[in-house]
């Protein structure tokens, strides 16, 4: 278990300080804790002042862990930041009942403690995001105040400091609008959930399970950090996180059977991305897109599952046909554990994730789920000696846990903050019509533009800040051509995703390029071969919306046989092999299977060229595995 005091960050801290800056997070840690707990499952606190108190709470959390890491005079600057901080909240639960009877006209008190939160969030911003959330705060506030001196359409008549605090801040419309909801109400909790599930040995339970499945065929440890990091990153959903837990057992071993240092990395930077569009959790996206769309969960969660496994099977291709091209080894026997006796074991540590599924099937909400799964966690933990989490520990695990999803908080706040001035100003109407006009009316066209906003925007994002930042700004559009808003949304967040194994940020494949000893920008490179379908699918889904669910079952079947199909054939196009290595003539054939999936896919499921369409591919694909098995 980390000790307390090594969850700060600023090693060369005095001791009293490091002390004093442990407890005011472990405190502000519980309190936000229970305060999300206590709404999750009473439910009966008004929302300015539960996403207020719970800004206040994070917000000061956030700056001491920041001030922690900065120089003397920066760091009493920020402490003194973190404290003024928390006034707003209170300030907000005392005075609601006024605010109300006024209107939500504000005062003077009003704008210096909202011109206090916007500081406060943009610094936090700046030193645990970067300077592109920063920047999109100050041009959000900009062009509130000084909007009147843009001339034409995109001008408005400008508005005071008055104005701008009653609706960002009096209000659910700005700062504690509806992404600070979402952070309250599902991915504190989740994250929560997710720190106590690996706490107990989870993560290392999806490991050896996996292991003990797929360890004994050829490149079974790929195929190992596979399945292993999709479990993993599907609770706490984040790829980096993934690749450096579950990548420091599996890229050795994917390099001792034989597998490139760079195709090691790339393997475990693709799986991990997968927990991230996984259901039932997607890195608490599947709760946001439910909140943004006002669709059931269940259904979004349903939607999201037939992508997910698509990319999940390109993964699998992909490595096992890598092993077989390079004829890797097979993993040592004795490094396999029993699937047997990894069940009798762990597998009660399973419990909580059953429960989950089973409380959230019987109509609990996500959030009293996730509640209801913390109290299991700590019931199942106590099964064994060395899973067991006591005071100490659960404390931990609360500031583990806050300082984890700080990077979220920060970026929905500004999220929030955008939400109110592009609200405030008309402009969110204003730029649908400009991504409409710069598409020209072609829905092709139009979604290619907003394939490279997506993910120009989701550059380095965490993933639920990612997707709110593009709800906001980029799927209206999509969904004036009709579109399902379902597969408008699975649209944007798909794109905004890309960039955790895509250059030039690349985080999760910069991360296993550091374990592998790899080059970095070769292991992106690799990890987009292997996670194509994350780029490609989206076109897909948006065409043919069986993909989601939505549709005849017969239409859902044919979409998913033609879709898998395609992803198989152009996966084996891509690695060379099959059964033995390819010819030109073979890889072409495979292309043109991917080539007739595609069709299949883009004309209307159904239809008679999409049924002859996948007929013909289906044939081929069936041909080309004939011609591959015949003896040379």
């Amino acid at each position: 278990m980390t000790p307390l005091t090594d969850i700060l960050p600023g090693s060369a801290l005095p001791r009293w300080e490091r002390l004093a800056a442990t407890a005011a997070l472990a405190l502000l840690s519980a309190l936000v804790t229970a305060l999300c707990i206590w709404s999750a499952w009473f439910g009966d606190i008004t929302a300015l002042v539960l996403r207020s108190t719970f800004f206040s709470l994070m917000v000061a959390a956030g700056l001491v862990v920041v001030a922690t890491e900065r120089p003397g005079w920066l760091r009493v600057v920020i402490y003194a930041l973190a404290a003024a901080v928390l006034i707003p909240g209170p300030y907000l639960w005392l005075n609601y009942l006024a605010i109300v009877r006024s209107g939500g006209i504000a005062s003077q008190l009003d704008m210096v403690l909202f011109s206090l939160c916007s500081v406060a969030v943009l610094v936090l911003a700046r030193y645990l995001i970067g300077w592109v959330m920063v920047g999109l705060g100050v041009v959000a506030l900009a062009y509130a105040f000084f909007g009147d001196m843009i001339p034409g359409t995109y001008g408005h008549a400008g508005y005071s400091l008055s104005r701008v605090t009653s609706n960002l801040f009096l209000r659910t419309e700005g700062l504690f609008g509806l992404p600070m909801g979402v952070a309250v109400q599902y991915i504190l909790l989740f994250s929560l959930l997710g720190t106590l599930l690996l706490k107990t040995g989870l993560g290392q339970v999806f490991v050896d399970l996996a292991h003990a499945a797929t360890g004994r065929v050829q490149g079974g440890p790929a195929l190992t950090a596979v399945v292993s990091s999709t479990m993993f990153s599907s609770i706490n959903g984040s790829a980096v996180a993934g690749v450096v837990t579950t990548g420091t057992f599996t890229i050795p071993l994917m390099k001792r059977t034989g597998y490139r240092p760079k195709v090691a990395g790339a393997i475990e930077a693709a799986a991990s991305s997968a927990g991230q569009i996984m259901p039932p959790v997607m890195g608490a996206a599947a709760f946001l897109m439910a909140e943004v769309t006002q669709t059931p969960y269940a259904t979004i969660a349903a939607a999201a599952l037939i992508p997910a496994l698509l990319y999940v099977f390109a993964l699998l291709v992909g490595v096992r046909e890598e092993a077989g091209k390079f004829d890797l080894g097979r993993a040592d026997p004795a490094e396999i554990p029993a699937l047997r006796e990894v069940l009798m074991k762990r597998g009660h540590l399973l419990i909580p994730l059953v429960g989950l599924i089973v409380f959230l099937a019987v109509g609990y909400t996500p959030s009293a789920a996730a509640v209801l799964c913390i109290a299991t966690t700590l019931v199942v933990s106590l099964f064994g000696k060395a899973t067991r989490i006591g005071p100490v520990g659960l404390l931990t695990v609360m500031m583990e846990t806050v300082k984890n999803v700080l990077p979220i908080v920060a970026a929905v706040a500004i999220a929030g903050m955008l939400i109110g001035v592009l609200t405030l100003t008309g402009m969110a109407l204003k730029l649908s019509s400009l991504i409409l006009t710069a598409g020209a009316g072609s829905l092709f066209l139009t979604l290619l533009l907003t394939m490279v906003a997506s993910f120009v925007l989701g550059l380095g994002m965490p993933t639920s800040a990612a997707y709110l930042l593009l709800a906001i700004l980029i799927a209206p559009a999509l969904e004036q051509f009709g579109l399902p808003v379902i597969a408008a949304h699975m649209f944007i967040f798909y794109y905004g995703l890309l960039s955790a194994i895509t250059p030039p940020v690349a985080l999760a494949a910069y991360a296993g390029a550091s374990i592998a000893g790899a080059e970095p920008n070769e292991t992106a490179m690799e990890s987009i071969r292997l996670g194509f379908v994350k780029v490609v699918a989206p076109f897909l889904f948006v065409y043919a919306p069986e993909l989601l669910l939505i549709g005849t079952p017969t239409g859902i079947a044919l979409a998913t046989v033609a879709a898998f199909a395609g992803t198989f054939a152009a996966g084996t196009a891509l690695t060379g092999w099959l059964i033995k290595p390819l010819t030109a003539a073979h890889r072409a054939g495979f292309v043109a299977v991917a080539a007739l999936s595609t069709v299949a896919l883009v004309w209307p499921v159904g239809d008679a060229l999409s049924l002859a369409a996948e007929l013909a591919g289906l044939a081929l694909l069936g041909g080309l595995i004939l011609v591959l098995r015949r003896p040379a």
